[in-house]
Order: structure tokens, then C-alpha cells, then sequence
């Protein structure tokens, strides 16, 4: 059996740790794991969807292209703590060359009120200079803090190593007092 077909039958982790600083609310962190083997994507979230909420997810990754790559992930996830419901989401990338659009998203069906449905997104533009760095731009729409802005934005600068990276999100900068997200992820 050729090397890519055993690589794609690994399965492949990864652990996100999020770190927000809020001005005039409760700093927090946001851990979130994923699995993926093939077309199975697993995941789960802390802190994500809400304060003190957990998710749980399960989805299918779909790609096409290889010099401008598309990758696609719909996904079902429950929801619960502050927040309990039910959500349909997605994971999304396109690729060309040193260029990347990435955007996820999901809308939460609150089972204890209709007021708290609610849709989160995040989405990145980024270019990469040189492999192992990167910069670009950020927008968040999210229920975990709140700001004077429903729709946040902002800058970021990623560095990577090896199967670590970490990456500075400046949000709100020229609006109100900016909001600051370090992240640090590991694949392995």
C-alpha cells in the first residue's frame, strides 16, 4: 500500500488553546480538540459557544484541488451548560499559494429559549511571507463576551514550528478597547 493511502488512514489530533483577554469583562481560556481520519471529523469545545458551555461535534471533510486546495467540513454538534442546544456548523478553507480564507460558523438552536438562538463565525484572510509565519486579518461574531460591536475585527501575526503554532489575534483596535486572543495549537 503506497505511504499516502496508510497517512490518510491516521488519525490526526489537534489541541487548541485560546486565551481571551476582555477588557471590562472576565478574561478566559477556550480549549478545543479535534480528530480527523479520512472523511470523520470529531470534535469538542469549551468555552466556545458560551461561558462555562460545552459542545460536542461530529462532521464530514470533504476537499478538492490540489494548486487552489477547498476544503469543507458541515457539521452537527450539541450544545451544553449556559447554553444548551443544538447546532448545525461548518469548517472552511480555500488555498492558493501563500494565500488562505478560512471561516467556521454554526447556529445555535437554544433549547431553553428561542431569544438565545444565536450565530457564531470567525473568519481569517492570511498571507504567508515564509513558511513559518503569517499575517492577515480577523472577524468574530460571538456570545462568550460582549463588546460594544456585533461583528468584531481585527489583525493577526502566526508563527509556526514543527506541529506548533501560535497566533495573536488583536481585535477591536481603532473601535473600542481591543480584545486580545493568544492561541497556541499542537497537532500530533
Amino acid at each position: 500500500m503506497p505511504s499516502g493511502d496508510s497517512d490518510r488512514d491516521q488519525w490526526e489530533y489537534y489541541l487548541n488553546i485560546s486565551g481571551y483577554i476582555v477588557p471590562h469583562d472576565r478574561s478566559y481560556a477556550s480549549p478545543i480538540f479535534s480528530a480527523d481520519r479520512n472523511h470523520i471529523h470529531l470534535g469538542a469545545r469549551y468555552n466556545y459557544e458560551d461561558n462555562e458551555t460545552g459542545s460536542l461535534w461530529a462532521g464530514y471533510n470533504f476537499s478538492v484541488g490540489d494548486a487552489v486546495a477547498l476544503e469543507v467540513t458541515p457539521m452537527i454538534g450539541g450544545v451544553l451548560g449556559n447554553t444548551a442546544g443544538i447546532a448545525p456548523g461548518y469548517l472552511a478553507s480555500l488555498t492558493w499559494k501563500r494565500f488562505e480564507v478560512s471561516t467556521e460558523g454554526e447556529y445555535v438552536f437554544d433549547l431553553k429559549s428561542h431569544a438565545g438562538n444565536f450565530f457564531y463565525s470567525w473568519m481569517e484572510v492570511s498571507y504567508s511571507p515564509m513558511e513559518w509565519w503569517r499575517v492577515g486579518l480577523v472577524a468574530q461574531r460571538t456570545k462568550a463576551y460582549h463588546t460594544d460591536l456585533d461583528i468584531q475585527r481585527g489583525v493577526l501575526l502566526g508563527l509556526t514550528m514543527k506541529r506548533v503554532d501560535f497566533t495573536t489575534y488583536i481585535l477591536n483596535v481603532g473601535w473600542t478597547d481591543p480584545t486580545v486572543v493568544l492561541s497556541l495549537g499542537l497537532k500530533f
